[in-house]
């Protein structure tokens, strides 16, 4: 009896050996690789490329054309400037007043959903949007 007692209190002692894995040479490698050269690292720099570029509804473009307003590229970094800064701050529809022209934007998607000059601006009323920047 007591011999059976000893092999179970000793058996407690012993620690299990599964669920116990040293990595490999090859995975501990894996991990200090560079993560600039990670694949998560390319599809992060991936999104954030496609967030900072702006996109035109089909609507927002006829109203470019009809109302002649002209975007030139210092005017279109600005507005993707502003477009970032409403999405630091968690805007989802914002207006971006920019001297005479308003652009109403969906900051998610990046997306200007139309634009007006400032003759369509004066008493006008602005819904839907949760943010506006002014450039």
């Amino acid at each position: 009896m007591n011999d059976l007692e000893f092999k179970k209190n000793y058996s407690a002692l012993i620690p299990p050996s599964y669920g116990v894995t040293n990595p490999s040479p090859s995975q501990a490698q894996k991990t200090q690789e560079n993560p600039q050269n990670s694949e998560f690292a390319a599809l992060v720099r991936q999104s954030l490329s496609k967030n900072s570029q702006l996109n035109f509804s089909k609507h927002a473009v006829q109203r470019l054309e009809s109302r002649s307003i002209e975007l030139s590229p210092e005017r279109l970094t600005q507005l993707s400037g502003a477009v970032e800064k409403a999405r630091a701050k968690g805007v989802r529809d914002a207006l971006i007043l920019d001297g005479s022209t308003a652009f109403i934007v969906n900051v998610p998607s990046s997306t200007v959903v139309t634009m007006l000059n400032d003759r369509e601006m004066t008493d006008n009323v602005f819904t839907n949007i949760d943010g506006a920047v002014v450039l």
